[in-house]
């Protein structure tokens, strides 16, 4: 996966979680376990979390991440 670092970030998914990436921003976790599912999301946003800076990040669908205003002078 490219999460904006200057590597490439490799990630193995549980057995019975399948990923799929329907357009080049969005990831699709799917499986029978509820659990599984939720675990391996968490893991993926693990790598990079949204920050209320610049708005980057992995973000779950519907998730809204208040921006915050910067430094002032």
């Amino acid at each position: 996966m490219q999460l904006g670092f200057s590597h490439e970030v490799n990630y193995t998914p549980r057995d019975g979680v399948t990923l799929a990436t329907p357009k080049p921003t969005q990831i699709t976790v799917t499986g029978m376990d509820k659990q599984a599912v939720g675990q391996t999301a968490a893991e993926i946003r693990r790598f990079r979390k949204p920050e209320p800076y610049k708005g980057k990040g992995v973000r779950y669908v519907g998730e809204f991440v208040r921006s915050k205003e910067g430094k002032k002078k």
